[in-house]
């Protein structure tokens, strides 16, 4: 991947929907599926910054796995795999011990 986010934006992409149930009942297509609200970092921006100039560097790496408000951001695809950049503010927190 070739995207390069800005400021304190954050590249995440998004963990595969489930194809079935926990109970083993498949999805259809048609189903009402919700969009995943995790993910793994891709690339991380250099950071944000604050009033008097200075750099605040971003708390999350590439390669974490992070969970996400559900409406943040905004989708995109490149070469016919999807990612959702984002800002740090939307990162609710990082998946450990996966």
């Amino acid at each position: 991947m070739h995207v390069k986010p800005l400021n304190d934006r954050v590249v995440v992409k998004p963990k595969p929907r489930e194809e079935k149930t926990k109970g083993g009942i498949f999805l259809p297509d048609t189903a009402s599926k919700e969009r995943p609200m995790e993910g793994e970092v891709i690339a991380v921006g250099p950071g944000r910054r604050a009033d008097d100039g200075k750099l605040i560097p971003m708390s999350v790496k590439v390669g974490q796995h992070v969970l996400y408000a559900k409406y943040a951001g905004t989708e995109f695809k490149i070469d016919d795999e999807e990612y959702l950049i984002l800002q740090e503010k939307d990162i609710l927190g990082i998946i450990e011990g996966e």
